[in-house]
């Protein structure tokens, strides 16, 4: 299994106004095919992050993640980008590099306005870790 404190990089902020964005990176063991399929697939998603009750895998496909609201896939290149913006929690980004040797680097970005709270993001990532390792 792999380890979540070398895994995932702690995340940053950076906030201007009321504008707020978090980054983190996560460097995971396994092929960006089995990354992707967790990151932009409904059977993916309900495994670590939420039940897509809604999702049209494409560049302005619609997209409805329980407990996360509905919305749409604001960007999309197949095992590279998968953005998704939804109502009220902004957007989330998730970036796929090929890692060495067959690893997967994750950028992650998450940009919303509002009061800055933690969305749990890192405890997200770690069931998404537990997931991919499954």
């Amino acid at each position: 299994m792999t380890d979540p404190s070398r895994a995932i990089e702690e995340g940053t902020t950076e906030t201007r106004g009321d504008a707020h964005t978090l980054r983190y990176v996560l460097r995971l063991p396994q092929p960006v095919e089995k990354v992707w399929t967790a990151l932009a697939t409904p059977d993916g998603l309900r495994g670590w992050l939420a039940t897509a009750e809604v999702f049209e895998p494409r560049l302005g496909g619609a997209v409805s993640l329980r407990g996360l609201g509905g919305g749409r896939i604001t960007a999309w290149d197949v095992e590279r980008v998968a953005e998704y913006s939804t109502e009220g929690r902004g957007r989330v980004r998730f970036h796929l590099e090929p890692g060495a040797p067959e690893g997967t680097t994750v950028r992650f970005t998450h940009e919303f306005e509002g009061e800055l709270r933690d969305p749990g993001w890192r405890a997200r990532f770690e069931r998404l870790l537990k997931a991919l390792n499954a």
